[in-house]
Formats: structure tokens, sequence, C-alpha cells
């Protein structure tokens, strides 16, 4: 089985039917020669091997709960195309934080030695309320990310930090192509 799913995704390496330990020997393997690993699993014997992983990622419907407690992320569907998606919003949501705390701290910033300085309590609350605004139409920018679902999914290490739509060949680790399954 799983060389029907590496071949199906482009991988030129696959491990199946691992027992627990032998997965996170595997990631912890894969880990030392690539840095950043992530794992998807659904089971009770996926949980410690995505515990070890840099990312762990459970499969939501089918997940047991022990898979979704040891996750870092977990997909509320079986279907892995949605990874990209979740990928993407992630580094898209990541970058709005970003550019939202550096608004508000350099409002802040602006507003306490102008006040300090003379300007009216009054104009600086209402600079302040506007730089809130502001900050709240940036978040709401998140809510048109784009739902792009490739056709395929490779399930090794999560490449770049761009913010663009993260598509399935994005994934791919420039390195060789292995994957734990």
């Amino acid at each position: 089985m799983a060389d029907a799913v590496a071949r199906t995704v482009g991988l030129t390496e696959a491990k199946g039917d691992l027992m627990p330990e032998q997965k996170v020997e595997a990631i912890k393997a894969l880990r030392e020669r690539h840095g950043k690993v992530a794992m998807v699993g659904d089971g009770v014997n996926d949980a410690p091997a995505m515990a070890n992983a840099t990312v762990g990622i459970a499969m939501g419907a089918a997940g047991s709960d022990v898979a979704l407690e040891a996750a870092d992320v977990a997909l509320m569907s079986d279907d892995l195309s949605q990874l990209p998606f979740a990928v993407g919003l992630s580094r898209r949501t990541r970058r709005v934080i970003k550019q939202n705390l550096w608004v508000s701290l350099g409002v802040v910033a602006v507003l306490i030695p102008a006040t300090i300085f003379g300007l009216n309590i009054g104009t600086a609350v209402l600079f302040h309320e506007g730089s809130t605004i502001l900050v709240v139409i940036n978040a709401l920018r998140l809510l048109a990310y784009p739902d792009v679902v490739s056709q395929t999914v490779d399930t090794t290490v999560a490449a770049g930090l761009d913010e663009s739509p993260v598509q399935s060949k994005d994934l791919r680790h420039t390195g060789s192509k292995e994957a734990s399954l």
C-alpha cells in the first residue's frame, strides 16, 4: 500500500507497515537529514511519531483521540487535499498578525509621546480607535483567502515561508523524496 501511495504522489521511497517505535525512528532520521518534518497520521500508532515531528497533522474525522491530542494541526476532514489550503492560510494568518502588531504598537509608540507633548487625549483616543478598526479590517481580509485545492498532495516537508496560496507541489521537499506512511 505504501509503495502505491508513494508512486501516486511522486515519492521515490516509502515506508509502510511500521510499528510505532519504527515510525518514531524514521521521523527522527528524517529530522536529522532534512531538519523540519511533517507527519500525517490518524491512529494511536501514529501519535508518538507525530509528537516527534516538527509538525504533527491528524486526520480529523478518522483520527483517534490520542492522535488528535498529539497533533499540532487537526484537519477536520479525511481529505489530504485540504492540507495545502491549511498551510497557506496559516502562513497568510501569520503575516497578517505581524502587520497588525506593527500597526497597533506603532500607533501606541506615536500616541504616548504625542500626548505627553500636548496632543489632546480625545484626539489620541480617536486615533487609537481608528487603528483598532484598521487592524480588524486587515484581519477580515483572511476571509477572502482563496480555497485552492490541488488534485494530488505530497506529504513530505513543507517548503518556504511565503504567503502565496500553497499548492501541493509547494509541500514537496527539495531534497530526496521520502515519506513515512
